[in-house]
């Protein structure tokens, strides 16, 4: 028995790269999944049938899966996502929210109209498929149905640390681990679990970093081989979350790094000082904060 037998998955961005593996390991694990990929560049431009070919690789394996080409910028195809699930397989069980674009440069260089277009794909589509989805499950648990809703969402290093010339897609990472950990709070209730990973490969948004070499798909590496940046390196986590043994699980950060998997504590208050029932003197807080809260004087300290 497969772990996932008889869920079904949304899975976004999964025409190439980490979607991709993500795709092939759940239908391994028994689950029937929607392929969805506007087809479009790593840019975000133009429009292609990427889905098909997942879709063939995953009917060639013994698995079942159909092919969507919405774009999750769009609220309305996000909707027409959810319930194309809905009407290819009756259910809908577990979204993962891989789907992204990069157009980076630095701050000084990049146009307006290239961060927003980041944002749309990254923020807007993660929160409008959640969106509809959340609607689904909570419908469902109010009519009495016992839900194991399973949402996955996609963080990276960018987000929890930045990177530069990324301020768009850092900011769109890191505001995605904020809707996971809201989202996880509202649908705790209505039996939906939420979290997101930080997988890692060379993939196509890798690749377009000067000296990372040619990206190359999750299928290219035989299933008894392993390689470090194998695009498919985070999915067996994400087929684990997926699943009802993973119910105990929701609100985390987990990253998958090579082979590490890696439970993230986020932001934490690191050290506390008081001014003891006073407000603080700005012409002060130099020598309190370089010296009790830093714990150094050191000139040009960075964190």
């Amino acid at each position: 028995m497969g772990l996932l037998d008889g869920k079904v998955a949304i899975i976004t961005g999964a025409g190439h790269g980490i979607g991709r593996g993500h795709a092939l390991e759940l239908a391994r694990h028994g689950a029937k999944v929607v392929v969805n990929d506007l087809g479009g560049s790593v840019r975000g431009e133009g429009q292609g049938r990427a889905a098909d070919e997942t879709v063939a690789l995953i009917e060639k394996r013994g698995g079942t899966a159909v092919a969507d080409y919405s774009d999750v910028g769009d609220h309305e195809q996000c909707g027409a996502l959810i319930k194309r699930a809905i009407d290819a397989f009756g259910r809908l069980d577990i979204l993962v929210n891989n789907a992204g674009i990069v157009r980076d440069a630095a701050i000084w260089n990049m146009p307006p109209e290239d961060f927003d277009a980041v944002i749309r794909v990254h923020v807007r589509g993660t929160w409008s498929t959640c969106h509809h989805a959340a609607r689904y499950w909570r419908a469902a648990a109010k009519s009495g149905e016992t839900v194991h809703g399973r949402i996955i969402n996609t963080t990276s290093g960018a987000g929890l640390g930045g990177n530069f010339g990324q301020t768009s897609y850092a900011a769109a990472k890191a505001a995605i681990v904020a809707i996971t950990q809201t989202l996880a709070m509202e649908l705790y209730r209505s039996g939906v679990t939420v979290n997101a990973v930080g997988p890692s490969g060379l993939t196509r948004i890798t690749a377009s970093i000067p000296g990372m070499g040619d990206s190359f798909e999750p299928d290219a590496v035989a299933d008894d081989e392993w390689h470090a940046m194998d695009p498919s390196n985070s999915s067996p986590l994400v087929a684990w979350l997926a699943s009802d043994e993973a119910d105990h699980v929701t609100g985390q950060v987990i990253r998958s790094i090579e082979d590490r998997i890696i439970w993230m504590q986020g932001w934490k208050e690191r050290k506390v000082i008081a001014a003891g029932q006073k407000r603080w003197d700005a012409t002060k807080l130099s020598e309190v904060i370089n010296q009790d809260l830093f714990e150094t004087r050191a000139p040009g300290m960075r964190f």
